[in-house]
C-alpha cells in the first residue's frame, strides 16, 4: 500500500485575518508551520470574491513555499490566468458559488466535458497536475478520465455530514459509496485524493482505503489549532492518519 499524503488548507487562516483586517494570522507562517509539522503539501482556494485568500497571497505562498501548492479555482478564464502566471505544483477545480459559506459539492464534469477538456489542457502544459473535485459518482469520475484530468479529489462532505448528525446508516452507505468509487477511479487510471469536512472522527476510515493517495483537510485543522495550537493539531490528523493505513496493510 503506498503512503498517504497530508494536504493542508490554510485557507480559514486567511478568514480570521479578513475579519479584522491587517496582516495576521499569517497564511504564509501557517504554511510554514504546516510543513514543519509534517504537512506534504498546502492547499489554498483563490475564491472569485476573495472572501479569504488573495491575490497577493498566492503570489507569497509561491514564492516562500518548499511544499507544492495545492491551488484550489473555479473553472473561469480568470483563474485560469492566475494559474498560468504562476504555475503551482497542481491546480483543483471546483465549483463555485459566491452565495455558499463553502463548497457545497462536486463539480459537474459529466454536462460540460467539452468545456472543461479544453479549459484544463493549458493547464496540463504548463506543467500543473491537474484535479477535479468531484462527488464519488461513476458519471463523474468517468467524465474526469475523459477529459484528461490526472487526479479526482472525492467528496467526503456528505459521509463527514451524516457522522456528525449521529445517522449511521447515511454514514455507512457514503463511505460504501466512497470506497466503491475510489477503486473505480484508482482502475481509470487516476489519482484518487478524498477531502471536505474530514475531522480526527472520520479520517480513519477514509485514510484506510488503499487507492486515495492524499487527503485534503482544513477548517478542522484551523479550529482545532485554537486550542491545541497548528503544529500538534496536525500532527495527531498525521498520527490518525497513518494508524488507518497501518491497520489496512
Amino acid at each position: 500500500m503506498t503512503d498517504l499524503r497530508l494536504g493542508v488548507n490554510i485557507d480559514h487562516v486567511a478568514t480570521v485575518r479578513n475579519a479584522r483586517g491587517g496582516d495576521t494570522p499569517s497564511p504564509v507562517r501557517a504554511a510554514k508551520l504546516a510543513e514543519e509539522a509534517g504537512a506534504d503539501g498546502i492547499t489554498a482556494h483563490l475564491r472569485e470574491d476573495r472572501r479569504h485568500i488573495s491575490d497577493a497571497d498566492i503570489e507569497a505562498l509561491m514564492a516562500a513555499l518548499k511544499l507544492p501548492l495545492n491551488f484550489e479555482m473555479a473553472a473561469t478564464e480568470e483563474m485560469q490566468a492566475i494559474a498560468l502566471r504562476h504555475r503551482p505544483h497542481a491546480v483543483c477545480i471546483v465549483p463555485e458559488k459566491r452565495e455558499e459559506r463553502t463548497t457545497e459539492g462536486g463539480l459537474e464534469v459529466a454536462r460540460d466535458e467539452n468545456r472543461l477538456a479544453h479549459f484544463i489542457a493549458p493547464l496540463r502544459e504548463a506543467g500543473c497536475r491537474v484535479s477535479i473535485f468531484i462527488a464519488a459518482e461513476p458519471a463523474q469520475i468517468d467524465a474526469a478520465a475523459r477529459i484528461g484530468a490526472q487526479v479526482v479529489e472525492l467528496h467526503t462532505g456528505a459521509y463527514c455530514d451524516a457522522h456528525a448528525a449521529g445517522d449511521v446508516a447515511t454514514r455507512d452507505a457514503e463511505l460504501a459509496r466512497i470506497t466503491e468509487m475510489a477503486a473505480h477511479a484508482h482502475d481509470l487510471g487516476l489519482e484518487v485524493h478524498a477531502g471536505h469536512g474530514l475531522t480526527y472522527d472520520t479520517v480513519g476510515p477514509i485514510a484506510g482505503l488503499p487507492e486515495i493517495r492524499e487527503l485534503n483537510i482544513g477548517h478542522f485543522l484551523i479550529g482545532e489549532a485554537i486550542f491545541r495550537g497548528l503544529s500538534p493539531a496536525i500532527a495527531e490528523m498525521r498520527r490518525r492518519m497513518e494508524a488507518a493505513r497501518r491497520v489496512m496493510r
